[in-house]
């Protein structure tokens, strides 16, 4: 089974491999740039754990732990 996106270290990069569902929540996060290929840079977290930020291309993104859950990566 694949790691997920709430699953990397602050600092830790990862290639994304997929985004689970066919909801309006998979669809934002493939329209925020987390589709298949894309590096992700975990760059830290809230201090009580949520929510987690990324960087994405040139961008930042902000993500509840049940959203970044729903992203496969490898790496």
């Amino acid at each position: 089974m694949p790691r997920t996106l709430d699953q990397l270290a602050v600092g830790e990069h990862a290639r994304v491999l997929d985004v689970v569902g066919d909801d309006d929540i998979s669809i934002r996060l493939m329209e925020m740039g987390l589709v298949e290929g894309t590096e992700v840079r975990k760059m830290g977290q809230a201090p009580m754990g949520d929510p987690l930020e990324y960087a994405v291309h040139s961008s930042r993104l902000m993500l509840r732990r049940v959203e970044a859950a729903r992203v496969q990566i490898e790496g």
